[in-house]
């Protein structure tokens, strides 16, 4: 049997602030928060969740305080793609809008997507659009 994606930790040194900057850009919903860890769920989980069996519940975002910067690339990211039918510019443009920032990590030219990074610098990728 394999095990399930649970979460994703994110540190910061303000879990709270870029928690808040998350819930915002993804349109989730805080489900815990404490000094130690704010948790996010996507807006659905709380109702479909528990009427999903165990490995195909979705994963959490886990905002955790630490009290360093980040120092270097990340080793690991979040992609994500808008859908065929929505304006990928102009969803990069909202993310910008909220305190997102460019990034060169070393993509290069012509790549289909955009590399963004959150308020205390951890990329994510924009990817080109798609329908599934």
């Amino acid at each position: 049997m394999a095990v399930r994606w649970y979460s994703t930790v994110i540190e910061a040194r303000d879990h709270r602030a870029l928690a808040r900057w998350w819930a915002e850009a993804l349109g989730w919903q805080t489900a815990f928060d404490t000094d130690e860890e704010v948790v996010l769920w996507p807006p659905w989980a709380q109702e479909l969740g528990p009427k999903l069996p165990f490995h195909q519940v979705p994963p959490g975002l886990v905002f955790v305080p630490v009290g360093h910067d980040k120092q270097t690339k990340n080793r690991i990211h979040l992609d994500f793609a808008p859908h065929v039918d929505d304006d990928r510019d102009a969803e990069i443009e909202r993310l910008l809008a909220l305190g997102a920032t460019r990034t060169d990590v070393g993509q290069g030219d012509g790549v289909t997507w955009d590399v963004l990074a959150d308020p205390e610098g951890n990329e994510f990728c924009v990817l080109s659009s798609r329908d599934v």
